[in-house]
């Protein structure tokens, strides 16, 4: 069939008007299902490979340019920043200064928290707020996003390295670990975005992501019960109950009064100011500053009455000056090499996870497009310029990212002021955070990943579909009760249920006739439809493939066993026709059509004709080649399901 598109769940019949008139009441024509013309396979097979891979058709700016135009395209398409780069101005700049001043005010406190959540020196939480978010800034298409360490990668990545290696007993092998998972985790992101595999990510579903996030959040949160309780001893498992067992364990001898105090009173003055933001949209940098404000105030607390040697954990000596190279670091052989393949393969999926989800999302408020196989490249260029730079695992950071957006970030160049600041802060700064406590730290994790426990979106996603929400809680137990690797993969294992799910056991509907239309539609959703006697008209809702054949027939066949049951017991007539209504199935494979042809058959022996209505072009092209539409007989093959009701029983199908 050619020329026509119709809707999912309907037909593409004439309207009621047209069918009403005395022309289509009693003229006998039907419309012919055309096959359509045969494609030659070459061209078949470049257009299944450009819609799988370029179905953006990313090289539409090329067409009909100069050499040196495209040239200039192409330089643009890798680094965005000689497109926007040229139209810069003092206004653009001025909301760049003044979000990047704010997120760097709120990045390096979470740098150093952060790193101690990877495992790592909180030198190289800062580390990775200078370096990726300059590569970012040149290489990437979001306007918005602002680039560092982040919680849940943090630990992620400190989980999974503390599983091979203990960064106590051997913390130099656990460092050039972490490196080496860097670098893959940057690898892994590069060649998903130049091969065009972004897709691969969207596997993890919504509703998987805010379940990993929230327990996620949880896990993190508790964590930082270590620093703000002032317990020494604490146990390295992440699970809730492990976690608790080890606090209250400890509960009569190694909490320090002195660090609860300074934890609590930090994390309401952080709570505070951060209802004063969403209160006032205007007052965005109070919340934006108050964890630098809170490490200044105490530190210059701790220092000043010696806080630290009455209990008091603190950070201790901090390295001068900018990253050193790593790259000799890096394991390119030996037995860890694996394990930092296998280590950066997972941090680097769930963190260009996180980062394309945050960068859509902001573009989607300013109307502007990104490309998500470029975000997967220039992501991935910076973890693996990173990885040689001493950094660790950086993405796109949600809270500042959030901050970045409310304040005013015009361009990239935001990161660039961000990254600025964090260097200033490695040339001079960083003696002055040798007093600032440990509490601190833990008290602005708690603050900072609260946000990520998304019960809204979790309320809704139960209202909406039950089997994302069983993905969502899956996920969300998965990571508090057992660990975070252990919960990502049972949100992945739940996504790739429900896929299976949906593809092996799609939904099939009864139609029945709109009153004073020829509009056929499910009777479940519409009750006063009403089903033609002697006729059943079913709808399947999807492709019909080798996964899902078997049940497509077995369903159709309980569907007109039960039909029969009720016609039998009321005494109306028996069904002589059965009509599939064919719209939805976009595919069909060998399979479906011997799926087809075992349905066919058995209803010959029941005397019950069968009838297709509407089959799209693919579909009508490979029962045309299988010789199936010979079988049934092209008189048997129609555009519509109100043109085969009339030709099936005609008197029915006017006085219905």
């Amino acid at each position: 069939m050619s020329g026509s598109a119709h809707p999912m769940d309907g037909e593409g019949e004439l309207s009621a008007a047209d069918m009403s008139s005395p022309r289509q009441r009693n003229t006998p024509f039907v419309h012919k299902v055309e096959v359509p013309p045969k494609q030659n396979l070459f061209n078949e097979f470049m257009y299944t490979f450009k819609e799988t891979f370029f179905h953006d058709d990313p090289l539409r700016h090329f067409k009909d340019q100069s050499l040196s135009k495209k040239l200039m395209l192409g330089l643009q398409s890798v680094f965005p920043v000689f497109g926007w780069g040229r139209n810069y101005n003092l206004k653009m700049f001025r909301g760049d200064l003044i979000a990047g001043l704010t997120i760097a005010s709120l990045c390096i406190p979470q740098d150093i928290g952060y790193a101690k959540l990877a495992g790592l020196d909180p030198k190289y939480g800062l580390y990775s707020s200078f370096v990726p978010p300059l590569v970012y800034a040149f290489m990437g298409s979001s306007r918005d996003i602002a680039i560092g360490p982040v919680a849940v990668v943090s630990l992620l990545l400190g989980t999974l390295l503390r599983a091979e290696i203990d960064p106590t007993t051997s913390p130099n092998e656990y460092l050039r670990l972490a490196f080496t998972a860097t670098f893959f985790a940057g690898v892994t992101q590069v060649t998903l975005g130049f091969f065009r595999l972004g897709f691969l990510i969207d596997f993890l579903s919504h509703a998987a992501v805010v379940g990993f996030m929230g327990g996620a959040a949880i896990t993190i949160a508790l964590q930082q019960l270590k620093g703000f309780l002032g317990i020494k001893k604490f146990t390295k498992k992440t699970s809730i109950v492990a976690v608790l067992q080890s606090v209250f364990s400890s509960a009569h001898h190694g909490w320090n009064w002195q660090t609860i105090l300074i934890s609590i009173s930090f994390l309401i003055f952080l709570l505070v100011c951060k209802f004063i933001g969403k209160k006032n949209k205007k007052l965005f940098w109070i919340p934006a500053v108050a964890p630098l404000l809170s490490v200044i105030i105490s530190t210059f607390f701790v220092y000043i009455t010696r806080a630290d040697r009455k209990g008091v954990k603190i950070v201790n000596h901090l390295d001068k000056g900018i990253n050193p190279s790593s790259l000799r670091l890096i394991y390119f052989s030996g037995d860890y090499l694996a394990k930092g393949i296998r280590i950066g393969v997972v941090s680097g999926m769930v963190a260009l996870t996180e980062a394309v989800a945050i960068g859509r999302s902001f573009a989607a408020k300013k109307d502007y497009q990104i490309d998500g196989n470029k975000e997967m490249v220039a992501l991935g260029a910076m973890n693996v310029i990173g990885s040689m730079t001493s950094c660790y695992v950086a993405t796109g950071s949600f809270s500042r990212s959030a901050v970045n957006f409310v304040a005013g970030c015009q361009t990239a160049v935001s990161n660039i002021i961000m990254s600025m600041v964090v260097l200033l802060t490695l040339l001079f700064l960083t003696p002055l955070f040798k007093y600032t406590p440990n509490a601190i730290l833990a008290a602005i994790i708690i603050n900072a990943v609260i946000p990520l426990i998304d019960v809204n979106a979790a309320v809704l996603i139960f209202k909406i579909d039950k089997l994302d929400f069983v993905a969502c809680m899956g996920a969300f137990f998965g990571v508090i009760f057992a660990s975070v690797e252990i919960g990502l993969l049972i949100s992945v294992g739940i996504s790739f249920a429900k896929i299976l799910l949906q593809v092996t056991r799609p939904r099939t509907a009864i139609l029945g006739k709109i009153p004073r239309t020829s509009v056929y539609r499910n009777i479940h959703q519409y009750p006063e439809a009403t089903m033609v006697p002697g006729v059943m008209i079913i709808r399947v809702d999807s492709a019909i493939y080798f996964s899902n054949s078997n049940y497509v027939r077995e369903r159709i066949q309980r569907w007109l066993i039960d039909e029969e049951e009720k016609v039998k017991a009321v005494s109306l007539p028996n069904i002589q026709f059965l009509i599939i209504e064919m719209s939805p199935v976009t595919d069909i494979d060998t399979s479906g059509i011997h799926a087809l042809e075992d349905l066919y058959k058995s209803l010959q022996k029941r005397d019950i004709q069968l009838v297709l209505a509407n089959p799209g072009p693919v579909v009508i092209d490979k029962l045309h080649v299988s010789n199936f539409a010979d079988m049934l007989g092209y008189d048997k093959i129609f555009l519509t399901v109100a043109e085969a009701v009339n030709s099936c029983c005609p008197k029915h199908s006017d006085e219905v």
